[in-house]
């Protein structure tokens, strides 16, 4: 049976790279790209930034005590997502199997797609020529028998790479390469791996006894053994063919630390409409609304969840069960997070009755604060107590996002 061939994508420093592309001043200079101005975490650095030790998670001040040259950039997601629908529609002309993994990666299988365009790397070739043309971007691609080590050698060669891993060669790839190349092995599982089997590359990892891994690791001890081996049965999954997203969420992390009651209740409104807002817009409602706040120290969190006996979308109804649950937790420090999230999703919940009584006046006024934000964008009309809120903070992509449907707006606020 002949080999599938599969190509991975990834996007170099998308957000910085897009940046500097949108903005000529910027380019050739260290920047980073962040979530909001004050007390966030840097989403992308620039190669620029990168070769003086920037990297994606750090705070602000560390990207400047390692660069004191760098640039702070606030994010634009409108311009990310606009480009990487580009890219994608780009990628479709090759073939209609085509996986976005992330806002800046994809998978695409293109064993059938070779009589049309050609071999792999012809494609590929192709492929980033018309991205660098077209945006100015780079991108760096991998092309295996399999997800797993199409995405493994992507990452081989960065920026502007293109490595192959043909069949024949798998095993002498995997021999030396390093467990942490496999995509999902971080640095915890690294270190448990080498502490309970002694195993330090893919070759060790596949030839070590499977019953031992699944004794240390449980069920995923005998997928990390075939990971080991470069085995990977996983399809290509469009879009359209994806499972039915399980949640809507929101979070934020705020400001300062707070821990006045009013203020968090603000917090917890705006997070209530941005959750609701969304569910209205692709005709979902939820039967379950969880609340989770990270306290002061940035390690402690608390998560209090409730299920309903209905399902619900509209911001008063989630904004309330939010609020109980929030009442319900012990909290004995200021809190850095909150986030609220709705699901036990069903689809073509465009409007229902409210769980508090509510009456189709309520719902006509959501729909027409709806349509408004909706073309206005933000809070452009919002509750009379969250007026002296604010925004409610830069939103930061989620890697859940999709081109299509209701993960096209999975955001994260940091």
């Amino acid at each position: 049976m002949e080999s599938r061939v599969i190509i991975h994508l990834d996007m170099n420093a998308f957000f910085a790279s897009v940046e500097q592309q949108a903005n000529p001043e910027l380019r050739g200079k260290p920047i980073a790209v962040v979530g909001a101005a004050h007390r966030t975490v840097i989403t992308t650095a620039s190669y620029e930034a990168r070769a003086f030790g920037v990297k994606t998670g750090m705070a602000i001040w560390e990207g400047k005590r390692a660069c004191p040259e760098l640039i702070i950039v606030r994010g634009d997601n409108k311009k990310y997502t606009s480009t990487s629908r580009q890219i994608i529609a780009i990628l479709w002309e090759y073939t209609p199997l085509v996986e976005v993994f992330s806002i800046d990666e994809a998978f695409m299988d293109v064993t059938n797609s070779r009589a049309l365009f050609g071999p792999a790397e012809t494609i590929a070739y192709q492929i980033k020529a018309r991205i660098r043309h077209q945006f100015g971007l780079t991108c760096s691609i991998g092309i295996a028998p399999n997800k797993l080590l199409a995405k493994l050698a992507s990452d081989l060669q960065k920026p502007d790479g293109l490595t192959v891993i043909p069949p024949d060669r798998v095993g002498e790839v995997l021999e030396r390469m390093p467990v942490g190349g496999l995509c999902g092995v971080g640095k915890k599982l690294q270190k448990q791996l080498l502490l309970y089997c002694n195993v330090r590359t893919c070759g060790e990892l596949g030839r070590c006894d499977g019953e031992l891994l699944v004794k240390r690791f449980g069920s995923i001890g005998s997928e990390l053994k075939r990971m080991g081996q470069g085995i990977d049965d996983r399809p290509v999954v469009p879009v359209e063919e994806e499972e039915q997203v399980k949640s809507v969420g929101h979070s934020m992390t705020l400001p300062r630390d707070i821990d006045d009651r009013e203020q968090i209740l603000k917090r917890l409104l705006q997070l209530s409409e941005m959750v609701g807002r969304r569910a209205r817009k692709h005709g979902l409602a939820g039967k379950t609304v969880s609340v989770s706040v990270r306290l002061g120290d940035f390690y402690s969190n608390v998560q209090k969840q409730t299920s309903l006996p209905n399902h619900i979308n509209l911001s008063d109804d989630i904004y309330r069960t939010a609020v109980g649950l929030f009442d319900g937790m012990k909290i004995d420090q200021p809190i850095r997070l909150v986030g609220i999230s709705l699901s036990n999703l069903r689809a073509g919940e465009d409007s229902q009755p409210s769980l508090f009584g509510g009456t189709s006046r309520k719902e006509h006024l959501t729909a027409a604060m709806d349509a408004l934000n909706n073309r206005l964008g933000g809070f452009t009309v919002t509750f009379g107590s969250l007026l002296d809120a604010g925004e409610p903070g830069s939103q930061v992509i989620s890697p859940a996002w999709r081109p299509k449907g209701v993960r096209n707006v999975f955001f994260q606020n940091t």
